[in-house]
């Protein structure tokens, strides 16, 4: 498939707003079970909220960007979600504002203070309405890595994306993303939960990469239910294209195809798995060492500029059954 960069923003952009908005609830329940020191509200849950909201804002710009008219996000965007009964996309349009709607809320209850408790579970846990509309906002943030891995997930002749480890690997890569982002906030915040996000940073980095390391091996694997010979209808056991019926390009070559040769894709799958994986691990590794600030903040930037070419990788690994028709321009 043809990697398309308003999608490959998009896809990570929210993932990892995702991701720091619920290591920001988790950093809230360990602190309100006296697990962890608790910290400033407004300075840390209300502007972690802010970036969380800027990174899913972003997302969302980058989707329009995708429309072939973008000027028609405005006047036609409400069509999108009269399909929510069969379309992952349709589900993806109503859950993103909704999540969004949801960390907005988390943020201003913060921000405003209003976290007197309601009620207290066993004696232990203060239960406040920024709690009951983060536990929320996870549920909600989880159904939208789902509607979004689905979307790619659910497309049956595309069989590199057609498993359960495209949905693992969606909300493995947003919570290892989000998390790292969330510690290096604290790291510039000055909030002491830098080794307590990075932790969970490295341990969902790793899980990522095994699940990631699963799927390219299945994708390594695949065997295609479609080739030349039924493509054509013949069953001649050697069938030569020598020509794909025109001289340039069209829709089909462009937007089905990515055109970069093998050694590209090597070079781009072994640049992210370095970025993705191997250094911000190392990074937060040595921060929670040297109790460096600037450490987790290039972990971050690293990690992020690997999950582009990761999701770029993503898309082309995709082999559309009609690339069988234009593989020779003659």
């Amino acid at each position: 498939m043809h990697p398309a960069f308003s999608v490959i923003f998009l896809t990570t952009l929210i993932g990892a707003g995702q991701g720091m908005f619920m290591a920001l609830v988790t950093g809230q329940v360990y602190s309100m079970a006296n697990l962890l020191e608790a910290q400033d509200n407004v300075r840390f849950y209300a502007m972690g909220s802010l970036m969380a909201l800027v990174l899913l804002g972003g997302g969302l710009v980058a989707a329009v960007f995708h429309l072939g008219k973008p000027s028609y996000f405005f006047t036609r965007a409400w069509r999108g979600v009269t399909q929510w009964r069969t379309s992952w996309l349709s589900r993806e349009l109503i859950a993103l504002p909704a999540f969004m709607l949801a960390v907005f809320l988390y943020g201003l209850v913060h921000y405003l203070g209003w976290t007197g408790p309601l009620f207290v579970i066993k004696g232990v846990i203060p239960v406040d309405a920024s709690l009951i509309i983060g536990t929320l906002g996870v549920i909600m943030a989880v159904v939208l890595y789902v509607c979004t891995a689905m979307i790619y997930a659910s497309l049956r002749f595309l069989q590199e994306w057609h498993s359960p480890l495209t949905v693992a690997n969606f909300i493995f890569f947003g919570l290892a993303s989000g998390f790292t982002l969330t510690a290096a906030f604290s790291a510039w915040s000055g909030v002491g939960l830098v080794g307590f996000y990075g932790t969970w940073a490295v341990v969902f980095t790793i899980v990522a990469a095994i699940t990631r390391g699963f799927s390219m091996l299945r994708n390594s694997r695949i065997k295609h239910k479609s080739d030349m010979r039924s493509a054509l209808g013949i069953r001649h056991p050697k069938i030569t294209q020598c020509s794909m019926g025109f001289m340039g390009g069209s829709f089909n070559t462009r937007e089905y195809f990515h055109g970069k040769s093998p050694a590209t894709l090597e070079a781009v799958r072994l640049f992210f798995l370095i970025c993705v994986f191997a250094l911000p691990v190392a990074l937060l590794a040595a921060s929670n060492a040297m109790q460096s600030e600037y450490l987790p903040i290039l972990a971050f930037v690293v990690q992020y500029l690997g999950l582009l070419a990761e999701r770029w990788y993503f898309f082309a690994e995709a082999k559309h059954p009609q690339n069988l028709y234009y593989q020779t321009v003659g």
